[in-house]
């Protein structure tokens, strides 16, 4: 496990020199606790700061914030999506977070402008595809999955899914309501089955033949590739990327971020623990062991993404994305992906 160096343990006792050190902050995460826990544990460890965890759903931890309003103990939040951090801002849970920090280690399009949310990882949603039944030439764009030859051979997740209505969000701002409403349709028309399961399930029903093409985060084949379990490395082994619209508007890429809860009573210690988190050493932690790409510049992949292969992300507003989301859910509706 990466341990967080000396330098860092400084610039933390600098930060906090001014300021009474709070003995802890209350941490709401829609991260497992298995994929969060060890990086907070790690902030304990360096700074005497105790990390109180809430795991739960997104969106039941966002309702529960709101409905604690000014008694809330949240002091920050922790979304696997940027449609969710949009979300509690719109809600009015969160607030500024104006840290020169996070505005020097993090690109722009991955902050909210206003400074209320900031990407910790990047997220890539490329195509997936049967080794051994499907040419890797035979793909292109996202737009070509509608083609009658892929009728009956595509799997992906429910309308339900957060990841999937970022990514019809994204098409809205790069290719309009009208095209995407047309590519949607196309899509559940080549559906070999009704969506259901999670990423996870997706890849493995390529694997068992259900279909031949599936679209899921890079991180679920990653963590199959690098399984404990033998059976569970050798299903992921039959299974390859293809990184479509690469000649066009890129990849659909999403992220993992944070935000500081708008009562927080730990203020000092959520803003010490959200540039910990933003580390070059919690940055490898993130790229080595939950196989995210960092969202600073400069950290190496691990080697597993590595051989995925380099790609072209998409270019828009991940603050646009998020706000769109509602009419991205109306749209998918309409699509009738179920």
């Amino acid at each position: 496990m990466v341990r967080i160096s000396s330098v860092f343990v400084l610039f933390l006792l600098v930060i906090f020199s001014a300021h009474s050190i709070a003995a802890e902050v209350n941490v709401y995460s829609a991260r497992k606790e298995a994929l969060i826990k060890p990086i907070l544990d790690d902030f304990s460890k360096e700074t005497g700061i105790k990390v109180n965890l809430i795991t739960g759903g997104a969106d039941a931890l966002i309702s529960r914030i709101q409905s604690e309003g000014q008694f809330s103990p949240a002091d920050v939040l922790i979304s696997t999506d940027v449609g969710r951090l949009v979300r509690a801002k719109q809600l009015g849970i969160t607030q500024v977070n104006a840290d020169d920090f996070v505005v020097e280690n993090v690109p722009a399009y991955l902050r909210d402008e206003e400074q209320h949310w900031t990407a910790l990882t990047l997220r890539a949603r490329p195509i997936m595809y049967a080794k051994d039944r499907v040419n890797p030439e035979s793909l292109s764009t996202m737009q070509a999955l509608t083609d009658e030859k892929w009728k009956n051979r595509i799997c992906i997740r429910s309308s339900n899914n957060i990841y999937n209505q970022s990514m019809i969000s994204g098409m809205i701002q790069t290719q309009g309501e009208a095209k995407t409403l047309a590519w949607a349709k196309g899509l559940v028309a080549n559906f070999a089955r009704t969506p259901k399961g999670g990423d996870r399930d997706q890849i493995k029903a390529v694997v068992a033949g259900e279909c031949d093409i599936a679209i899921a985060n890079t991180y679920y084949l990653a963590g199959m590739l690098n399984d404990e379990d033998e059976a569970t490395r050798k299903t992921a082994q039959q299974v390859a990327v293809f990184w479509p619209d690469q000649e066009t508007i890129g990849a659909h890429v999403n992220i993992s971020g944070v935000s500081v809860a708008k009562h927080a009573k730990n203020l000092d210690a959520a803003k010490a623990l959200i540039r910990f988190m933003l580390t070059d050493e919690a940055q490898v932690w993130y790229a080595e062991t939950n196989h995210e790409y960092p969202v600073k510049e400069g950290i190496k992949w691990s080697q597993t993404l590595q051989d995925m292969g380099t790609f072209k992300a998409q270019d828009v507003s991940l603050s646009k994305v998020g706000e769109t989301n509602a009419k991205a859910l109306m749209l998918m509706d309409s699509a009738g992906w179920r």
